[in-house]
């Protein structure tokens, strides 16, 4: 049986669970800023939707106990790569160096009418 958590903040928009454990690592689904409870419009501002998106996602680490040291992969995608340097500045608060490692890619559009979306692989007892 797969050892999951999840978040009481952040809501899914589909049939998955927020984060998997698989043993060593742990897998977080992505997270806009739609997937909170509580979802306010954000359209526009992707320096709040990146910030919610990790506000859902920190919540779920929470929940696995586990923290930022802890992630070794991040996926970002964004709607337009014009909000590439928005979403750079809050994701840079939000881990300690050595940063872990990153792939943003721009796609057509993402669930929920969301600019950005964040997803997240954590190690075990880094």
């Amino acid at each position: 049986m797969r050892k999951v958590y999840d978040a009481k903040t952040a809501d899914a928009s589909g049939p998955y669970s927020h984060a998997v454990d698989s043993g060593d690592y742990v897998f977080f689904s992505g997270q806009t800023a739609k997937n909170t409870v509580t979802a306010e419009d954000m359209t526009g501002d992707i320096t709040a939707q990146t910030k919610q998106c990790f506000i859902n996602l920190f919540s779920v680490m929470e929940d696995a106990e586990i923290t930022s040291d802890d992630v070794v992969k991040v996926n970002v995608y964004l709607t337009t790569m014009k909000h590439f340097d928005e979403m750079n500045q809050v994701y840079v608060t939000k881990f300690n160096e050595p940063f872990p490692a990153r792939t943003c890619v721009a796609v057509h559009e993402l669930p929920l009418g969301a600019e950005v979306e964040i997803e997240m692989i954590a190690k075990i007892n880094l």
